[in-house]
């Protein structure tokens, strides 16, 4: 797991009401909790704007928290509340030298799918999975390479390699990513316009019937 030498510094509040962290918004502030083995659930306000750069480098990476009054951790950012692009909330999780944590970790795509060469579709049915293992041991990313899928083949979570110490959470029959073949569009198969329609019923009911000579009865 890659660690960010970029320090945070946080401050306790001592009041959750929503008026008073409206307040704290309104300043560049940030409500969050710092919670951990050696902290316990410790409310507090950050930066926003150092806040957003921790989370512009993706969840999986690991800094210095510094609580006012108390001593510097390490942290995670575990979650982020988000209302049209703002952060609103986030939490903190202490990580431990000697304790597995559970974290969503994002997937990195390598490659070119060879199947998209013959026509086929790459799809990403997923960006990230979840995993646990030390800290120590998480890598910032899992790196997967699709360049050998062909038109029909597909990559679940039970195929990613981990790194030693770090196990699978997400089902291993999850699909990250396929290539299929590409839908046929309606229009090749329909009719376009209400005329081609009904030329085309009046010919399949026409099928079959004796077609009367002019002049006679």
């Amino acid at each position: 797991m890659s660690t960010s030498h970029e320090k945070l510094t946080a401050t306790k509040r001592e009041s959750s009401k929503r008026s008073e962290m409206r307040e704290l918004r309104l300043k560049g502030r940030v409500p969050g909790v710092v919670y951990g083995p050696d902290l316990g659930s410790v409310p507090v306000h950050v930066d926003s704007k150092q806040l957003l750069a921790h989370v512009k480098r993706g969840g999986a990476e690991m800094f210095s928290l510094a609580v006012e009054g108390g001593k510097e951790v390490q942290v995670l950012i575990k979650d982020v509340q988000r209302v049209d692009g703002r952060i609103l909330h986030a939490d903190f999780m202490q990580v431990s030298d000697t304790k597995p944590i559970h974290v969503t970790m994002p997937i990195d795509f390598h490659g070119e799918a060879i199947g998209t060469k013959s026509g086929g579709v790459l799809q990403h049915q997923a960006t990230e999975l979840e995993v646990s293992g030390l800290a120590k041991n998480l890598p910032s990313s899992l790196e997967v390479d699709i360049s050998a899928l062909e038109i029909g083949d597909r990559v679940t979570a039970g195929d990613v390699k981990l790194p030693s110490g770090v196990t699978l959470v997400s089902s291993e029959e999850e699909i990250i990513a396929s290539v299929i073949v590409p839908r046929v569009a309606e229009e090749d198969l329909e009719p376009t316009t209400a005329e081609e329609a009904e030329t085309t019923d009046a010919s399949t009911n026409n099928q079959g019937e004796e077609v009367p000579e002019v002049g006679k009865e």
